[in-house]
C-alpha cells in the first residue's frame, strides 16, 4: 500500500517499477489525501494494468492515510511504500523471502536516486550505506517495509496524532509489542533526495519537530546542542584554538565524504560536492535544532490539555 498527495509527477515512476515487480503484488490499495492535480487521473489510466485500488479522505495525514488503506484490504501481509520512490524490480519478492512463519516484519532498504550533483552530496550526507546498519536494531522506514496484518491490529497501527517521524513512533510499538523483525537489505527502495537546500532545511526541521513530539532522540538531540556550544566556546577563544574546530569537522564529515561517489562527475560538479558536504551538515543541525524544541512545546501542551480536560 502507499498514501499519496499531489503526486502527479512521481506516481508514474513507482506504478511502473510496481509492474516491473519479479513478483507483482495481489492488490494495490492506495489512500489519497485530496490530491488536485492529475494524481487521481494518472491511478485511473494504470487501474488497466494494474490491480489499484484508490481510497480518498482529504485532509488524512500520512498515519491515517496507511491505517485507511490497511484497512480497507483483508490481505495478512502488507507491504508499505511511499509516493516519490522507484522499487527495485526484486523488491517485493526480497520481503516476501524474508517473511518466514516465526516473523511479523521484515525490514526492507532504501538508497539516494540522485539527479543532480547537490541531491548526490545530501545522499551521501543523510543517508548510511547498507554496511553501516545492524540489522538486529534497525529500524525500518516505511517506505520499504512487510508486516503481518496482526502486528498492525496489535499495536493499533499507525500513530494518527503524529503528522512525522510516524514510521518510527509504529516501530518502537511493533518492537514493544513483541514482534519478530529480519532485514532484506536487498529489498531497495529508490528515492530522490530534496531538490535544494530551503527544502532539505524544512524537511529536517520537520523531522526533528516529530522527534520532540514523539519524545525520540532526546539524547542525541541534547549532545548535538552540546556539541555546537562548544564549538562556539572554542570559538570564541580565539584563532590558536582553531585547530579544534577543524578536527571536529573533519571527523563530523568524514563519513559523508567516504559516501561521496564522485565517478563520472565534471571537475566542477566534483568540487561543488565536496563543498555542499558541510554545508548540508551545518543546514540539518541548524534545522533539527530548531525544529525540536519546537515540537518538545507542542507535546508540553497536548499533555496539559489532556490533564486539564480529564
Amino acid at each position: 500500500m502507499v498514501t499519496v498527495l499531489n503526486e502527479a509527477g512521481t506516481i508514474d515512476a513507482l506504478l511502473e517499477s510496481i509492474a516491473a515487480q519479479r513478483r507483482p503484488p495481489d492488490e494495490i490499495v492506495v489512500s489519497d489525501g485530496g490530491s488536485t492535480d492529475g494524481t487521481l487521473a494518472a491511478l485511473a489510466a494504470w487501474s488497466t494494468r494494474l490491480p489499484v485500488r484508490v481510497i480518498q479522505e482529504a485532509g488524512a495525514n500520512i498515519s491515517r492515510g496507511r491505517n485507511l488503506a490497511i484497512a480497507a484490504t483483508r490481505a495478512e501481509i502488507i507491504a508499505v511504500t511511499d509516493a516519490g520512490v522507484r522499487l527495485d524490480p526484486e523488491w517485493l519478492a526480497r520481503l516476501w523471502d524474508e517473511m518466514t512463519p516465526e516473523t511479523d516484519v521484515v525490514s526492507g532498504f532504501f538508497r539516494a536516486d540522485p539527479q543532480t550533483t547537490f541531491e548526490r552530496a545530501l545522499g551521501a550526507t543523510t543517508l548510511p550505506d547498507v554496511e553501516e546498519v545492524k540489522a538486529r536494531g534497525f529500524l525500518p522506514s516505511s517506505r520499504s517495509v512487510m508486516f503481518r496484518r496482526r502486528a498492525w491490529e496489535r499495536v493499533g497501527g499507525y500513530p494518527e496524532w503524529l503528522d512525522y517521524c510516524e514510521d518510527l513512533v509504529f516501530d518502537f510499538a511493533l518492537r514493544r509489542g513483541g514482534c519478530r523483525f529480519a532485514f532484506a537489505p536487498d529489498a531497495i527502495a529508490w528515492f530522490r533526495p530534496r531538490r535544494s537546500l530551503p527544502a532539505f532545511f524544512r524537511q529536517y526541521y520537520l523531522y526533528a519537530r516529530g522527534d520532540g513530539k514523539a519524545g525520540l532522540w532526546a539524547r542525541r538531540h541534547l549532545v548535538r546542542y552540546a556539541t555546537y556550544l562548544c564549538a562556539a566556546y572554542v570559538l570564541a577563544r580565539g584563532r590558536r584554538w582553531a585547530w579544534l574546530l577543524v578536527l571536529g569537522a573533519i571527523a563530523y564529515t568524514r563519513r559523508p565524504y567516504a559516501r561521496l561517489h564522485l565517478a563520472g562527475l565534471a571537475t566542477k560538479d566534483a568540487i561543488v560536492a565536496l563543498g555542499l558536504v558541510p554545508v548540508i551538515r551545518l543546514t540539518g543541525d541548524v534545522a533539527k535544532m530548531l525544529g525540536y524544541p519546537v515540537g518538545i512545546c507542542w507535546r508540553v501542551r497536548r499533555a496539559w490539555t489532556s490533564r486539564s480536560s480529564s
